[in-house]
Parts: C-alpha cells; structure tokens; sequence
C-alpha cells in the first residue's frame, strides 16, 4: 500500500464502476494541536485528502462558526473525525454544533502516545494512515465513492 508521506498517488486505484462514483469525498477533521498525537493525526488526515480518499477541512473554522466552513460541515457529507488523544476535540466540536461524525477515530486506540515538544514518528504515521484506509476500503461509509475489490485471503482462511 502507498502510505509513504511523499506518495501522493490514490491507495486502491478505482477497478469497477460504484455506484456512488461521482458522490463527493467524505470530510475529515483532525486535531491539529501542538503535541506529537495530534500533529499525527492532522498527518493522516493531510494524506486522506493528498490521496483522494476524503476532502480535509477545517476543524478550527467550525470551532469559530466560520459561515463557509459551517456550511461544509453541514453538507450532508459523510464525516470522519480523527483526535490524536483522550481529549477528542474534534469529537467534541463537532458535537457542540450537534453533528455526529460517520466515523471517529482516536489514535491512543492504535497505540499512538500524547508527547509534548517532540515531533511524530512516520513510521507509526504511516501504520495509522493504512488503518484508516483499510477500514474505509472495507467498511465504506455510506454516500462515499467507493471501489469494491474482494478482500484478500489471510493465511487462516
């Protein structure tokens, strides 16, 4: 899979026609804090938009009741929401204007610690963002493009 930081080319290029083809890309909001977690997660979220698999927006605008960015929000387009700690803020934001994200992830779930004055590390970085896809590729959200491809074969069946 591409989740090399510089690889901007789409994770599943598209192999059969969907019926939500031409449906527009889900929104993600990401933490964009100052500690390790939340760095991580706007990285993932920088990467879901730079592969085509979701339109990155601006958490701190729907914070700020920002018009154009309360109206993207309340589009009627699937949302993920990816907090890099327990604090969810960006969970919490969206609730506070009563928006309910299609899917939230909080990256302590994938082992990622909360570090204050140090930078993330890629390599985790690019676990989670393959994560984030699998899922999304596996388990589409509903209103999503999505392109179907059987499910690999594991080695247990």
């Amino acid at each position: 899979m591409n989740t090399e930081p510089g690889d901007l080319r789409p994770p599943n290029p598209p192999t059969h026609a969907s019926p939500h083809a031409n449906a527009p890309l889900p929104l993600v909001y990401s933490c964009s804090g100052c500690s390790s977690a939340a760095q991580l997660a706007n990285h993932v979220a920088l990467r879901l938009d730079r592969c085509g698999a979701a339109e990155m927006s601006c958490i701190a605008g729907v914070g700020g009741d920002v018009p154009h960015l309360m109206k993207t929000v309340r589009s009627g387009r699937p949302i993920i929401a990816l907090d890099g700690c327990p604090l969810v803020c960006v969970k919490s934001t969206l609730a506070r204007h009563g928006i309910d994200p299609a899917r939230h992830y909080q990256l302590q779930q994938y082992g990622v610690k909360k570090r204050t004055h140090e930078d993330f590390d890629p390599a985790q970085a690019a676990l989670v963002l393959e994560r984030v896809l699998d899922d999304l590729h596996y388990e589409p959200l509903a209103g999503a493009p999505h392109h179907p491809q059987p499910r690999p074969e594991t080695a247990h069946g």
